[in-house]
């Protein structure tokens, strides 16, 4: 047995040459270094202006005290990934205004220490990362709040000039939220200029949290200033506050899809139809589109399901990019999402539905090589090979003082990608309820096609007409109402495959004169 155990080898720290920070991009890493280096020298500069005192080593315990429970607390929720919702500030706020500059420099990198140890194992570099950028905040934040209000004289000052007192206190929690905010998106922009980070941190509901959070710690520093027993009736409301913000969180995450950040299906169609009745009640456009991704099914098959996750998050970054604030974009499940455009024409529909699927065709998506599963690479790895994306969208628009139901914007917009499919994949069709679109360009050389107009009336036969009957009546398309196919779109595109024209499958961005 002490021979298995001496055969063991133990786990040894990596070589330094092996650590993941190398392996960031050259000018974040660059960042990274930068703000862990300047953190260290403000630990450094603090630590020889630091002076014991045993009163505040105590207090110093009781918050970091408060602060662990917080940590335990967070270890029985888990610790979501990504940007992450906390109270840590009600307790460490108070170090930073009652305590001397270095035990607000420490404070952060002890409790994301015990953090990584009982929560959850990150990159130890974003740990590291992450202490410095809120200790250098607090280092920031110190410095002013003591410009104003001497180390220890806190008490004194209060009675004398509480006005001040309370004005430099929240201007300390300003100086922390904006040094911390803007470290983080800096870094985040050098780790991904097209990251929509600021919608996490500094949309309404994010910017109220945070302003909740900074009036906690001003007044459980003020309760403190009077009596340290104030730490025993914070603790149980600093709890509440944090049990808040994850149910805020829990709320956010059982509307969004899990894979790509985007409205799931039931959330999406309750929040559209509420926009088509608002719509049919103002007489107002509006306009919904399916979006299907061609072949997805190859791309799983010949890179993997790794590299077909990736592919679907870029498209729902890219519909978040340039679809507008108040439009509402989905995905109802497997390689299929949906968008839905309020106070939006027909031409302009078309129009938004078209600039979604150029800028999904030139997606810069590499793959190691062909047959090789595996995430996403970059274009700069050798033998990377780009994996082609296309989608096919179908428009229903809802003209102006038209009466329609979700339903029926949808069977319209099915019956507009099953169009496009048809018609060879990579292009969007519309239908509205007076005309129908296609963005297929006629073939080469065909006269009558020619003569033709590309753009404008109506490109739909027979059967296949939208009803313009009276308001109220139900949308009839291709003779048939629901999303019911005879077989599935990929399916029908396949058999159609031969004998539609090259040129038939390339959609154009020409505008649209309706």
């Amino acid at each position: 047995m002490d021979y298995v155990r001496r055969g063991v080898p133990a786990r040894a720290w990596p070589r330094v040459g092996d650590w993941p920070v190398w392996s960031l991009p050259r000018r974040l890493r660059a960042f990274v270094l930068l703000v862990i280096c300047a953190y260290l020298a403000c630990i450094g500069v603090g630590a020889a202006l630091f002076h014991f005192s045993a009163h505040d080593l105590a207090l110093f315990a009781a918050l970091l005290g408060c602060g662990a429970i917080t940590v335990e607390l967070t270890r029985r929720a888990s610790e979501a990934p990504g940007v992450v919702k906390d109270v840590y500030a009600v307790w460490e706020l108070p170090v930073v205004i009652l305590l001397p500059v270095l035990y607000a420099l420490v404070v952060p990198a002890l409790r994301l220490a015990l953090t990584q140890l009982r929560v959850r194992r990150a990159p130890l570099y974003r740990r590291v990362f992450t202490a410095a950028a809120i200790g250098l905040a607090y280092g920031a934040a110190s410095l002013v709040y003591h410009g104003v209000v001497p180390v220890g004289a806190a008490r004194g000052y209060l009675w004398s000039h509480p006005e001040m007192w309370l004005l430099a206190a929240c201007a300390c929690a300003l100086v922390q939220w904006g040094v911390n905010q803007g470290l983080v998106l800096t870094a985040v922009r050098l780790a991904d200029s097209n990251a929509a980070i600021k919608a996490e941190l500094l949309g309404r509901e994010q910017l109220h949290n945070d302003a909740t959070e900074m009036c906690a710690a001003v007044l459980v520093a003020l309760g403190m200033i009077v009596s340290e027993l104030t730490l025993v009736i914070a603790l149980p409301l600093a709890t509440l506050l944090q049990r808040s913000f994850r149910h805020a969180q829990l709320l956010s995450e059982a509307r969004a899809d899990a894979k790509t950040g985007l409205l799931n299906a039931a959330t999406w169609e309750r929040e559209a139809s509420a926009e088509v009745a608002r719509a049919v009640r103002s007489r107002s456009p509006l306009a919904v589109a399916l979006l299907d991704l061609d072949r997805f099914k190859q791309i799983n098959d010949t890179y993997g399901h790794l590299l077909g996750d990736e592919v679907l998050r870029e498209i729902a970054t890219t519909m978040t990019g340039v679809l507008r604030e108040y439009d509402l974009a989905g995905r109802f499940g497997g390689e299929e999402f949906v968008m839905l455009l309020p106070q939006t024409r027909a031409v302009d529909a078309f129009r938004i539905a078209e600039r979604v699927r150029a800028h999904i065709s030139q997606l810069p998506i590499y793959a190691a090589a062909a047959g090789a599963s595996g995430a996403a690479t970059s274009s700069g790895t050798p033998g990377a090979e780009r994996v082609p994306v296309t989608v096919s969208i179908g428009v229903a628009a809802l003209d102006a003082g038209s009466r329609r139901e979700l339903s029926e914007l949808l069977a319209a917009a099915d019956a507009a990608l099953y169009r496009a499919k048809a018609s060879g994949r990579d292009q969007v069709q519309m239908i509205s309820t007076s005309r129908g679109l296609s963005a297929v360009r006629p073939p080469a050389g065909d006269e009558a096609s020619a003569a033709t107009p590309l753009w404008g009336g109506s490109m739909l036969s027979g059967a296949e007409q939208p009803d313009t009957s009276p308001a109220g009546a139900g949308l009839t398309v291709a003779g048939r109402t629901g999303r019911q196919r005879p077989q599935p779109r990929e399916e029908a595109a396949n058999a159609v495959e031969g004998v539609a024209d090259g040129t038939a499958s390339t959609a154009t961005t020409s505008a649209v004169a309706v």
